[in-house]
């Protein structure tokens, strides 16, 4: 993990983005469609702690963006060319737009300098939505990458990321996936290759030192 410093330097709030990954209360509520994952996210503290990172980002001007997966009551538009999406076509909740379902989650708090940014179609939270020209107008250069699931949405955005030439910086603790021993193996065998880790408590320090100076 990057040192104080080295991480200090990578989040200057005029060139940092804070994304948080479907935080909705469809995929991490109480009532989620996927209840596994929302209960991992939140025993593990990884719901609590993108709230935590939300509320600094919020005082230290870092800006947000939080990325909704949803789909239209009818279908449209939306992927059917892999088992995930034919598994979530039949659940019993569904994150149809417009419904309680793709509003991000309690205790994440939303302020009306975010942007909330919802897909249609897809696995990334970036690759064909309007996150990367978002970042681009910005002027991101780092973008810190929080939220559900490590199994899919998480290294789908941290792979773009890179691809795109930001640097992707992750609170380890800040994300969750199933069984809740696979988050770990994947941060060790993939993220650690590929993005900047680091955790809720460093990336706090240096986002309330940011605020102090």
């Amino acid at each position: 993990m990057p040192s104080h410093e080295q991480l200090s330097e990578l989040l200057d709030p005029e060139t940092t983005v804070l994304l948080t990954v479907e935080c909705q209360q469809g995929v991490v509520g109480p009532d989620s469609a996927l209840p596994e994952l929302a209960k991992e996210a939140r025993s593990s503290g990884a719901l609590a702690n993108v709230a935590r990172l939300v509320a600094a980002a919020h005082a230290s001007g870092v800006q947000v963006v939080h990325a909704i997966a949803e789909r239209r009551p009818d279908g449209r538009g939306a992927n059917h060319n892999a088992r995930l999406f034919r598994v979530a076509e039949r659940l019993p909740v569904q994150q149809l737009s417009g419904t309680s379902a793709v509003r991000v989650a309690a205790p994440i708090e939303v302020s009306e300098e975010d942007f909330v940014v919802r897909r249609l179609h897809g696995l990334s939270p970036i690759q064909g939505t309007d996150v990367d020209p978002l970042l681009r107008n910005l002027g991101c250069r780092t973008l810190v990458v929080t939220g559900v699931s490590a199994n899919v949405a998480i290294p789908n955005a941290v792979f773009d990321a890179v691809n795109r030439g930001y640097t992707a910086v992750v609170p380890t603790d800040a994300i969750a996936g199933v069984p809740s021993d696979y988050t770990p193996a994947m941060i060790r065998n993939t993220l650690a290759l590929v993005a900047t880790l680091t955790t809720t408590a460093e990336l706090l320090a240096c986002l309330n030192r940011r605020r102090r100076d």
